[in-house]
């Protein structure tokens, strides 16, 4: 009965030896495909960011976006189930209202975001303050910046740049596609419109120290592609306007986001003594946007352009 028990499983165990060369077969192969497809990956994900720094982007399946336009962008391209934190702007699409929200993008803390136990981090380039910038540059946790650029192909770039440390190249290239061609479609809008029509238009981000948008801001682009003229663009960026200045640049229409509360209202504005002696102030010309897609310059800008364009020249695209 020894004998017998041991001749089975002497049997056994041959036809397990015999089986060995196959398995161990199959094994390799499932490893170096594993490799192979880690590779990829890993290749896919190295970026160079806005800042000229080569990022290796790893898993990217903890991520806090910092930019409103940042955030849309990982949704738009189906990624938003990865993201773990926001930054306070970033209010669309709905879905990303749920997360964590880690504050003003420039006024960031390093211990905050930290705390999140991100394995990246997406933030536009214009984050800070520079101390927390520094501090997160040298971090463990890949940081992978993202260039501020008011323009269609500064869009396209985004998109890319983003899809590429997500390791989704291709389908980046589809929604930056589709987002491009609505972008230059709404671009297209005004751009027959005759000089002595275009209506002068300026951008205030509040009505506390009326601080209104210059040359190179997101503002003075999408008012540019809308069809009108930003008589601030005579200086750089966002700057304090007195009333005599105001009256001497003689604003059309005033442009502004909403604050959330239903307002700026036209009464709120036009009762300010820097905007009463305004042409905008005789013909109630108020313009109130969502800041997200109007300042934003990412999947919805053509829409900002578009509904910017309507606001200001309302027959022109009456038959459109």
């Amino acid at each position: 009965m020894v004998e017998s028990r041991e001749m089975k499983h002497d049997g056994r165990f041959q036809f397990m030896m015999a089986r060995a060369p196959r398995a161990l077969t199959v094994l390799a192969l499932f490893v170096l495909t594993a490799v192979n497809a880690w590779s990829s990956t890993a290749v896919a994900a190295e970026v160079v960011d806005a800042h000229g720094r080569t990022v290796e982007a790893g898993a990217g399946k903890r991520i806090i976006t910092l930019g409103s336009d940042v955030t849309e962008i990982v949704h738009a391209l189906g990624a938003g189930d990865r993201i773990v934190a926001i930054d306070r702007g970033s209010n669309y699409p709905p879905a990303a209202t749920s997360k964590p929200n880690v504050g003003y993008r420039r006024k960031l803390s390093v211990e905050g975001l930290v705390a999140l136990d991100p394995d990246l981090i997406l933030a536009a380039e214009d984050i800070g303050p520079p101390e927390t910038v520094e501090v997160l540059s040298s971090l463990a946790v890949p940081i992978v910046f993202v260039p501020e650029d008011n323009s269609g192909e500064g869009i396209r770039r985004k998109i890319e740049l983003i899809a590429a440390a997500l390791g989704l190249r291709d389908k980046g290239k589809e929604v930056a596609s589709e987002v491009i061609a609505a972008f230059d479609t709404a671009a297209k809008l005004t751009s027959a419109l005759p000089e002595e029509r275009r209506k002068r238009v300026i951008f205030f981000h509040g009505l506390v120290r009326l601080t209104a948008a210059g040359a190179d801001t997101a503002a003075d682009a999408i008012i540019r592609y809308a069809g009108g003229v930003n008589p601030m663009a005579e200086v750089k960026g966002y700057k304090a306007a007195s009333e005599e200045k105001l009256i001497e640049l003689a604003p059309d229409v005033i442009l502004m986001m909403g604050d959330g509360k239903g307002g700026p209202t036209a009464a709120d504005v036009f009762s300010i003594p820097a905007l009463a002696a305004t042409p905008a102030a005789r013909n109630r010309a108020l313009v109130v946007l969502d800041g997200a897609y109007m300042i934003g310059f990412g999947p919805r800008t053509a829409e900002a352009i578009r509904d910017l364009a309507q606001a200001l020249y309302p027959d022109v695209l009456a038959g459109d």
